[in-house]
């Protein structure tokens, strides 16, 4: 199987990558680009800037990858992270591609050590994502599991605390937690927040102060507060 990446930004990483690219379309030349294809022997068509929207919906800039289908992570890869004190960050039903994508691009950023994202109920690592994300999508350990609450307990037994982003009675301010610990962070969705199964196995739950109309933030916001508020503490 194969898929579609395309923007600069995104088909340069992809190119910079160990996934592997079958064939490359550009509108025009790019030196940067084409050597990084050549090195890898990958084809480069030129074609014009309506073919290739003719491929794809979104804004590709004249930028086109045909790639080898997203190898997701096993979880086992968590045994050979060399953090001192590792940082994962678990999706709970983000089925917004953009959000998904917004959300990896600030976990490369901050060097998280792994997202964690259920097989159902979720967003997958497509086009739309890799372009959101501006190809950090190649950068990230990305972990696809089929039961997040079995996988919870998994990183319990390894030594994580499990900090829930959620605004309930018992949740504290995101500030007063000191994070000196191996951290599992839960994002829910937007709509229906952290499932109830996943939030029982929380062992703290925070929450961003709201101070204005609107109760609740846009999830990768969320998710960015919080993942450079753990950064902040260590």
């Amino acid at each position: 199987m194969s898929e579609l990446v395309y923007g600069k930004n995104s088909v340069r990483e992809i190119l910079k990558s160990e996934r592997k690219v079958l064939k490359l379309y550009l509108v025009k030349e790019d030196q940067e680009i084409e050597n990084l294809a050549k090195a890898k022997k990958i084809p480069i068509e030129y074609s014009l800037k309506e073919e290739i929207s003719q491929k794809v919906k979104g804004n590709h800039q004249g930028y086109l990858a045909v790639v080898e289908e997203y190898r997701y992570y096993d979880l086992s890869i968590v045994d050979s992270f060399d953090s001192i004190l590792p940082f994962v960050v678990i999706l709970d039903s983000i089925t917004d591609p953009h959000n998904l994508g917004a959300i990896i691009r600030t976990a490369e950023a901050a060097k998280v050590d792994a997202i964690i994202i259920p097989k159902n109920r979720s967003a997958e690592v497509n086009s739309t994502v890799t372009k959101t994300s501006t190809g950090a999508t190649e950068h990230v350990r990305i972990i696809r599991v089929s039961n997040l609450n079995q996988t919870i307990k998994v990183l319990k037994e390894k030594g994580y605390w499990v900090v829930g982003a959620e605004n309930t009675k018992d949740s504290i301010l995101y500030t007063d937690l000191k994070y000196d610990f191996p951290v599992c962070l839960v994002i829910g969705s937007e709509g229906k927040g952290i499932s109830q199964l996943v939030l029982k196995n929380c062992d703290y739950l925070v929450k961003i102060p709201m101070k204005g109309k609107i109760n609740s933030l846009n999830a990768s916001v969320s998710a960015g507060i919080l993942i450079y508020e753990i950064i902040r503490n260590r």
